[in-house]
């Protein structure tokens, strides 16, 4: 094997008029898939209530150490998250965009990092293609909206590797741009060579990353170098990575926060290190089975719509290898980054989607350059993946139009409500894609679907607040406060309810709502999941009508039943074998 050659590959210098299509493109790419209406849907799932509550807390209460949930300490994460949402919080106001914008930013700062890389591996034509692919993947977009941990480790860890391929001789002296031969789209400066700088910045966004999930990061980044240095045999560049001011720096990022909170927690590293560590990796305790072959369509799903240039990619590296051609240092690191990535995480007894996600970076820079390499040529080989993408993009469309009326969520189908919009940009981006490619315009045709893409991204964006009330406790919030102004959290109750919704509730309410259970205080007011009105109605609770139910039923103790008998005055029904919550 030999080391991937650096030279920018010859392409014909931009246009000022193109220069600045690219710029307002890439831009537009950025605004839309990282930042565009972050807000649309409330908190939705167990993490993203718990999450943004413990950042409130360190915002109000400035315990910027210990991270809190109902004001009991919670060690399930470290606190990088919990810092860029509480700092945001203080900047913005408290809100769901507030709560996720350290997400957007994490994956933004990412995205630029790697676009850096693919520059001085590749050149200007693999670096502007990433910065369009890359946003415009699923997994990047569905991570930068959410308020959890997942891209920020991600885009810390990735950042962190960039710097680490410098150490390890990846980007060879020979890469080095002179000014002149530069695109004017990224005449950004160059960084230094310098390997105490580059082990300075290594060590920092390593640490960040450790702050960000923990001892992971320190798995991850080791066993990606040591994967690359066992295929390669250059064990002595492998150890760069330890170089010493990597290792101080490290530590001084790092181990502040882990040694303070340790000393005002004694029980931290049992709960942290442990429990939310070991036990989630070897044991099933975290109930997060999934089977061995979890990740692949995780994965697939994560790199979508670019899924057909990835496979262009693995088997373009495929056939290199067969024809005993040397594969070049730089595409064996990618491939170590993301299998070991891939392989840490099948090995887990728990798995969940955002756990891969450090991996997927790395993926689209290979499909990236693969795409710059290949739409040069005009042969079917090169087509296959563009029409492929063109059908992918109709398929889709015809599914949202045929399934949108047996989903209630989706039974709005006017132009108004946006189903409609939605499943027509699918349809019609993915028709433009395939009849380019199949007349080899295939540079216009992947810039109609980077186009298709984004327009999807906005019409779901202006799509989703009707979704809010199926899965965000948002709505029957502000319903509950609405119909029933006196509303008090701390007479409230759920009933049969899930997990997640519990915790929406409680963080929109800023009080931990109680279960109720037989036997317990009869509650004022008490929220039920879909289809339970019936039975909850048989206790004596007349529930808020609505033409299409929400997930969550907001109903209050009917006083007039209670004035009638049903009540025995001790604060639960009448005929309690029958009546009492399961």
């Amino acid at each position: 094997m030999t080391q991937s050659t650096s030279a920018f590959p010859d392409s014909p210098p931009l246009s000022p008029a193109a220069r600045l299509l690219w710029l307002l493109l890439i831009l537009s790419t950025f605004y839309l898939c990282y930042f565009h209406n972050l807000g649309a849907i409330g908190l939705v799932g167990p993490d993203e209530p718990r999450y943004a509550w413990i950042a409130r807390d360190m915002q109000e209460t400035g315990d910027w150490i210990t991270p809190r949930l109902y004001g009991q300490p919670w060690f399930e994460k470290p606190p990088l998250y919990y810092w860029g949402a509480a700092l945001s919080f203080k900047l913005f106001g408290v809100s769901e965009t507030a709560a996720r914008l350290p997400s957007a930013i994490s994956a933004l700062l990412a995205t630029l990092a790697l676009s850096w890389l693919a520059l001085r591996l590749y050149g200007a034509e693999t670096a502007r293609w990433l910065l369009l692919l890359l946003p415009t993947t699923v997994g990047m977009i569905g991570f930068s909206h959410a308020a959890a941990t997942d891209m920020p480790f991600a885009a810390t860890l990735t950042i962190a590797l960039v710097f680490a391929a410098h150490l390890l001789g990846i980007i060879s002296k020979s890469s080095e741009v002179q000014p002149s031969s530069r695109s004017p789209l990224f005449s950004f400066t160059s960084l230094t060579s310098s390997t105490s700088f580059t082990s300075t910045l290594f060590g920092v966004f390593l640490g960040l990353a450790t702050l960000a999930k923990g001892p992971a990061a320190i798995i991850l980044s080791g066993g990606a170098v040591l994967l690359w240095a066992f295929f390669t045999k250059r064990w002595r560049d492998a150890f760069r990575c330890l170089h010493p001011i990597a290792i101080a720096t490290f530590c001084l990022t790092a181990l502040p926060w882990y040694i303070l909170c340790a000393r005002r927690n004694p029980d931290f590293f049992r709960v942290f290190i442990i429990e939310h560590n070991f036990k989630r990796f070897l044991t099933p305790e975290f109930q997060h089975l999934q089977p061995f072959w979890y990740y692949l369509p995780i994965t697939l799903l994560a790199v979508s719509p670019w899924i057909f240039f990835l496979v262009l990619a693995k088997l373009q590296i495929i056939t290199t290898w067969k024809q005993r051609i040397p594969i070049g240092f730089a595409e064996i690191f990618f491939l170590s980054w993301a299998g070991f990535t891939f392989l840490f995480f099948t090995i887990s007894k728990s798995k969940l989607p955002g756990y891969i996600m450090p991996g997927i970076p790395p993926l689209v820079l290979l499909l990236a350059n693969t795409v710059a390499t290949h739409l040069k040529d005009t042969s079917r080989s090169s087509r296959w993946p563009l029409l492929a993408t063109g059908l992918a993009f109709l398929a889709l469309g015809v599914a949202l139009q045929r399934e949108a009326a047996k989903i209630p969520a989706l039974l709005c189908v006017s132009p108004a409500c946006g189903i409609t919009r939605i499943w027509a940009v699918a349809a019609c981006g993915g028709v433009i894609t395939g009849l380019l490619a199949a007349t080899r315009r295939l540079r216009i045709s992947l810039f109609a679907a980077v186009i298709t893409v984004l327009f999807l991204v906005v019409e779901i964006d202006r799509f989703l607040p009707n979704l809010d009330p199926e899965v965000s406790a948002r709505d029957a919030i502000r319903t509950v406060t609405h119909v029933w102004p006196d509303f008090s959290a701390r007479n409230a109750a759920t009933w049969q309810l899930n997990r997640s919704f519990g915790y929406q509730l409680d963080y929109y309410t800023r009080e931990e709502i109680r279960t109720w259970k037989a036997g317990d205080p009869r509650p004022t007011w008490v929220f039920v999941p879909k289809g339970k009105q019936q039975a909850v109605a048989g206790f004596g609770f007349r529930c808020v009508n609505f033409a299409v139910d929400p997930a969550i039923i907001p109903c209050r103790d009917d006083v007039l039943f209670r004035g009638l008998g049903g009540s025995n005055g001790n604060g639960s029904t009448n005929n309690l074998s029958n009546r009492q919550p399961r």
